[in-house]
């Protein structure tokens, strides 16, 4: 039996013949990067290929010393014996599958990706491919998204229903990715300002240096003695309960997650509003991605990845689950609040 192009290591998910590891969780010399969330991109090795939007992101998560090549999606690149290049996963900005082809071998790592509209990122590729390595965050049928702007139109009529009530909107979600993404959906329906958790602030400065369209923003001023009834305040859900929530008097509260899909969620986590917004692909994306690189095997690294390989199995598929350090994101894990 041929030895896989890819394996799961201690370091991470391992190419020996490229000598590179994919999104590694441990110090390596070379490391292939798909995007800049905390559990994809970690600091210490020794040089990061990314694609080049994602370079000023993995520059401040990594630190300015971080040795990190910015190529073009679709570049074909030789590492070793391979011949590597990274094509959009829709995720968020910069975020990339990984395609790793030698002796006409073909394997495609998905990272975090979704295949529905983002105006904060670029659009999802189907990419073919002999086996698949893919997330099932969202691996459950349960799981499938309304469109963005629907979701969008829903948070503004909160914001108003707040505003009329002179009462602050602080909306939850993930800083990197997600906020930006509210921001843009928001942009095609007002002009208003929204306020930033400083953790959120600096990389919608990174996303607009970038060229995305977003609502006008300004950093929630810790030292002014200002009130924000009525406004619009989009934080991290790390700082849910603090005391920076101080300021916030009689707010009403939402959160921004896949996981608002299903009952009972919001109540659990104690916000007022929940709404389903997700990063990662639904059950249908998923499905439709495994289609549409038509591999003869299947990989299924964090989520649900029992309920998808039965599923898979049970339709002829050779799949199985491939153990990986990647967590279940999108809100769930806030990865992104100390940034």
């Amino acid at each position: 039996m041929t030895r896989p192009l890819i394996t799961a290591t201690r370091d991470g998910l391992a190419c020996e013949r490229g000598e590179f590891v994919i999104d590694p969780w441990r110090e390596v010399e070379t490391a292939l990067i798909s995007h800049a969330h905390a559990d994809h991109a970690r600091a210490g090795s020794q040089r990061y290929i990314a694609p080049h939007s994602s370079v000023p992101l993995l520059q401040r998560r990594l630190g300015a010393s971080a040795v990190i090549e910015g190529v073009h999606y679709g570049e074909q690149r030789s590492f070793g014996s391979t011949t590597v290049s990274f094509h959009p996963a829709g995720h968020v900005l910069g975020s990339a599958q990984i395609r790793v082809e030698c002796e006409g071998d073909v394997w495609l790592f998905t990272g975090d990706f979704k295949r529905a509209a983002d105006p904060s990122c670029e659009p999802f590729e189907s990419v073919s491919c002999d086996t698949l390595i893919s997330e099932a965050t969202f691996g459950l049928p349960i799981y499938r998204w309304p469109p963005g702007h629907v979701v969008a139109e829903q948070i503004l009529a909160w914001w108003d229903e707040n505003r009329a009530a002179g009462r602050p909107s602080v909306l939850f979600c993930y800083a990197l990715g997600k906020a930006q993404r509210v921001l843009a959906e928001l942009a095609a329906l007002t002009d208003r300002t929204a306020f930033l958790h400083g953790a959120v602030a600096p990389l919608v400065d990174i996303y607009r240096d970038a060229g995305v369209v977003m609502l006008p923003t300004e950093k929630v001023d810790l030292r002014a003695k200002r009130r924000y009834d009525g406004e619009l305040v989009v934080a991290p859900p790390g700082a849910s309960g603090s005391t920076w929530m101080r300021r916030f008097a009689g707010a009403s509260t939402g959160f921004c997650s896949g996981w608002m899909r299903v009952r009972g969620n919001r109540r659990r986590r104690g916000y007022d509003r929940g709404f389903v917004l997700s990063d990662h692909a639904d059950w249908a994306e998923l499905l439709a991605t495994i289609e549409d690189a038509s591999p003869t095997r299947v990989l299924l690294t964090h989520g649900r990845t029992d309920v998808l390989v039965r599923y898979l199995r049970e339709r002829g598929f050779d799949a199985a689950a491939l153990e990986t350090s990647y967590t279940d994101g999108d809100g769930s894990v806030d990865h992104e609040a100390e940034v």
